[in-house]
């Protein structure tokens, strides 16, 4: 068993494999396009396919359209990369490239790096420097994200919403039995986005009453699947911008849920929407927060992806925000007047976190 959490306090590698992987970092925009002409163009999927018999660079090139040098020199570089291997001048699939055709996390984080992310990652220091999302104007001219995400093109919205659902929707089973263990007859969802945590609450208790927060757009979306899920009698809709100073956050709820929401803001924000959580509770009210945080993972891995995707909210998403590191988002926690009463890691995918809050 791996010790939880994965800390980054040493240097766990040895001198030759950090001169390995410093070759696949100044090499990473070749790895990347060899990766995505192989995948591309089927040639990956018929190395694949031909199992542990393997695959002629000739018998490639009769299915696909690319010269022999061509899938020459991909295919050696797919070799270095670690895509593919060759035996006997036969290819077959790699671990690593049957991953990147089989793997759901995977599939899910390259649709959203390609369909998204990739086009805007060259602004990163621009959006540092300016403190916006510069790499967003590649799709429109919005202040962030979530204001065009209605209008962004077909493709790009449906990776952000697959992105987004992956990992939310893997909570939901855990999230439900502890949301009502207290048998909670009310829940406003803030940031609701379709209405995806919504409609498991409709289905998993006949009684609760749900009540919906986010932008206008997201309103609409969330709205039509719940109307479309038959579901209209128990379920209220706050449309409007919770940074706004003149929108408040309506009273009487017993839970309050956020799930991957708060890292949508910077920590000023954070605190402020926080403190409007505060003013719509009373000392009974439950404030449930079910995050990510990188340095409450137990494998380097999960940590490493929410690292990067700290890059997606600085270059596509807001320009100002990320993926916390746990002990920054407690102290927005106390700032806000809240206290932590219950704490839950690993949760889904193993890769949230599910804090309750009350008032202190």
């Amino acid at each position: 068993m791996r010790e939880f959490p994965y800390t980054f306090d040493n240097d766990r590698i040895h001198a030759v494999e950090a001169k390995d992987f410093s070759q696949f970092i100044v090499f990473a925009p070749y790895i990347w396009e060899t990766y995505r002409i192989l995948k591309d163009k089927n040639i990956l999927h018929l190395i694949e396919d031909a199992g542990e018999q393997g695959i002629t660079i000739e018998e490639i090139e009769n299915e696909v359209e690319i010269s022999h040098y061509g899938l020459r020199v991909l295919l050696e570089a797919g070799l270095g990369i670690g895509l593919v291997y060759r035996k006997e001048n036969r290819y077959r699939v790699s671990k690593i490239g049957h991953m990147l055709l089989n793997d759901n996390t995977t599939l899910v984080n390259d649709a959203f790096m390609r369909d998204l992310c990739a086009v805007g990652a060259p602004s990163l220091y621009s959006s540092i420097k300016e403190q916006k999302p510069v790499g967003l104007s590649h799709f429109g001219e919005w202040n962030t994200v979530y204001e065009g995400l209605p209008k962004l093109p077909k493709q790009a919205l449906k990776s952000w919403l697959a992105f987004d659902h992956y990992y939310s929707d893997q909570t939901f089973t855990e999230a439900l039995h502890y949301v009502f263990k207290n048998s909670p007859k009310s829940i406003l969802d803030i940031g609701c986005n379709t209405g995806r945590w919504t409609l498991q609450c409709l289905n998993h208790n006949t009684d609760v009453k749900m009540g919906l927060v986010d932008l206008p757009g997201q309103i609409e979306m969330a709205k039509r699947e719940v109307e479309q899920n038959g579901f209209t009698v128990r379920v209220n809709y706050f449309p409007g911008n919770i940074l706004s100073k003149d929108f408040e956050l309506p009273k009487g709820y017993e839970v309050i849920w956020m799930s991957q929401f708060l890292d949508c803001f910077n920590e000023a924000q954070i605190i402020s929407i926080l403190q409007k959580c505060h003013r719509a509770s009373n000392k009974e009210t439950r404030v449930i927060i079910n995050e990510t945080f990188w340095d409450r993972q137990r494998f380097k891995t999960s940590s490493f992806i929410l690292q990067m995707v700290s890059l997606y909210f600085t270059t596509m998403a807001n320009g100002n925000s990320q993926m916390y590191e746990s002990n920054i988002f407690k102290k927005l926690i106390d700032k806000a007047g809240f206290k932590i009463v219950s704490q839950r890691d690993e949760v889904g995918l193993n890769c949230h976190t599910l804090l309750e809050l009350q008032i202190k």
